[in-house]
């Protein structure tokens, strides 16, 4: 599972600094990728962005077949510039397969 740390910065009016921290599943330049994963997931598949989550499965919970999955990684190598060898999918089922397998592959 993919975890990231964020924080919450307040300046107080003493000129002091106050963090509050927690666990919010990706940390920024995480979520920024993954928002760009998911608008190829939407308009690829064809479901709502709330529907792609990293534990959403593709055939039970978006519907997608093994071709669905192909066009939705050729999407994501043209998004991400990455190559992804058709062999690479075998095995994946969930979003979080399919995106950390997308962005393990980028410099």
């Amino acid at each position: 599972m993919i975890t990231g740390y964020y924080a919450v910065v307040e300046l107080s009016a003493e000129g002091r600094l106050a963090v509050d921290g927690s666990v919010k599943g990706l940390e920024m330049d995480q979520q920024e990728s993954f928002e760009k994963f998911k608008g190829c997931a939407v308009k690829v598949l064809g479901v709502t962005p709330d529907q792609v989550t990293l534990e959403a499965r593709f055939a039970e919970d978006l519907d997608a077949d093994s071709l669905d999955l192909v066009e939705l990684v050729m999407a994501l190598e043209d998004e991400f510039g990455v190559n992804v060898e058709e062999s690479e999918l075998e095995g994946v089922q969930t979003v979080q397969q399919a995106y950390e397998l997308v962005t393990g592959k980028m410099g």
